[in-house]
């Protein structure tokens, strides 16, 4: 059996270890991505305030994905990772040094998340391109399923290391464990890996516009590419209201909490852990878009309900596995679904297209489920009467508006997922052979 696996991954030791490396500095990150939703929430109490941290990196990542996977293309994919990453690591530095002299606001924050989000606008197209370099056609399958299992293992992680450390040495603490790990990631780079060039960088150089255009039109003629983005898009929309509104509905209520946050993140890790593992072993299914659209819509169906209902720990934490038990196979899924139908030489630019088009609504969902839960809900929960119909829904008190929310993301989740599904553009992906 262990020979069998052994086989499946001969000679990927150069993605070992870049995906390693970055996956341990994709940690750190998350962990001072989390330990600044609970400093902020602390300070605040507001749901807007958290969600916009996440809308001020997101901003400039959809305004200029475009253009930037155009500059990716032309680029050195090592030395942009490590330009990248390292003025990212900077903004962080500069957030360590404000909260040591204790002048760090959110003001501070949200400018730097802004930077760190721009240099992310061209550090993941060069990613993206970076594996397809390094791993052969055949080999994508497996590659996805373990870049999924680090995915599940930061979420996992994440949560417990950066409590565990913010209630140790508090936010400084977390921010330097960032820096170390960035810091192994960035030696990596510089002394472990190599990756060959590719036509684009070494070719004649089009004008930005020009091959910017280029992206655009090749959605234009791959519909169900364009209609699979869209599709994710819509989903973007409710994941990242849900994300704006999971502090505000676990911080304030009995049994919630801190730890109950970092139990419920921990949980939703765990499950994705499990379907990591199960991606990487697991043969490829007939039908990948099947499980794209079946795996979203059983967790749009299950996590949202069970948070909206539930009333305490052991509930939240059951829809925390449901919903992200199967997302790693929708997620690997679809990575593989587009690196068969984007030809190498266009990746980066149709991948910046991709994430300006399917990441746009991320920044316009934290923004709506901030102030739906600071300026709809949790008004209109505080509103009823004792013992009202909501109030036996949802519960009473702070926290039971953030309930209302999720009953609200359930359906609308559902309702995307069954429209989609309708689209024969996205299930002619499956009759189409792979680009060459």
């Amino acid at each position: 059996m262990f020979s069998k696996i052994k086989a499946r991954y001969r000679g990927l030791g150069p993605f070992f270890v870049l995906w390693s490396t970055q996956s341990l500095s994709a940690l750190g990150s998350a962990m001072t991505s989390f330990a600044l939703v609970v400093w902020s929430y602390q300070q605040w109490g507001s749901a807007l305030s958290t969600g916009l941290l996440s809308v001020c990196s997101y901003a400039p990542y959809v305004a200029l994905s475009i253009f930037s996977g155009a500059l990716s293309d032309r680029w050195d994919k090592r030395k942009t990772m490590l330009l990248c990453d390292s003025a990212a690591a900077l903004c962080t530095l500069c957030a360590l040094a404000l909260l040591s002299t204790g002048r760090l606001a959110m003001g501070h924050l949200y400018l730097l998340n802004a930077v760190s989000g721009l240099m992310n606008t061209f550090q993941q197209p060069a990613s993206d391109v970076a594996v397809s370099l390094l791993v052969p056609r055949e080999q994508y399958h497996q590659v996805s399923g373990l870049r999924a299992l680090s995915n599940s293992l930061v979420t996992v992680l994440a949560p417990i290391l950066a409590s565990a450390v913010f209630a140790f040495g508090g936010l400084g603490a977390v921010i330097a464990v960032d820096l170390a790990t960035f810091a192994v990631a960035a030696a990596a780079l510089c002394l472990a890996v190599r990756l060959p060039h590719t036509a684009t960088e070494t070719g004649p150089r089009e004008p930005i516009w020009q091959v910017a255009k280029a992206g655009l039109a090749f959605l234009a003629q791959n519909e169900g590419v364009l209609h699979l983005i869209l599709f994710l898009a819509a989903i973007n929309l409710t994941a990242s209201m849900y994300n704006a509104a999971l502090p505000a509905l676990l911080l304030p209520r009995a049994g919630g909490g801190e730890m109950a946050l970092g139990l419920v993140n921990t949980c939703a890790g765990l499950a994705n852990l499990a379907g990591s593992a199960a991606v990487s072993l697991a043969p490829a299914p007939k039908s990948r878009v099947r499980v794209i659209v079946g795996a979203l819509l059983f967790s749009m169906s299950t996590e949202n309900l069970l948070l909206s209902l539930g009333r305490g720990l052991p509930v939240w934490c059951l829809g925390a596995v449901l919903g992200w038990l199967c997302i790693p196979a929708m997620n690997a899924n679809l990575d593989v679904l587009l690196r068969l139908h984007i030809p190498v030489e266009m990746q980066g630019r149709v991948y910046s297209v991709r994430n300006a088009l399917q990441f746009f609504t991320i920044p316009l969902g934290y923004l709506a489920g901030g102030a739906l839960v600071d300026g709809v809900c949790e008004p209109l929960m505080a509103a009823q009467p004792a013992g009202s119909p909501l109030h036996i829904l949802f519960g009473a008190g702070k926290g039971a508006g953030a309930a209302l929310l999720f009953f609200f993301l359930a359906a609308l989740g559902v309702g995307t997922c069954l429209l989609f599904r309708r689209s024969r553009a996205i299930w002619a992906l499956e009759e189409r052979p792979p680009r060459r």
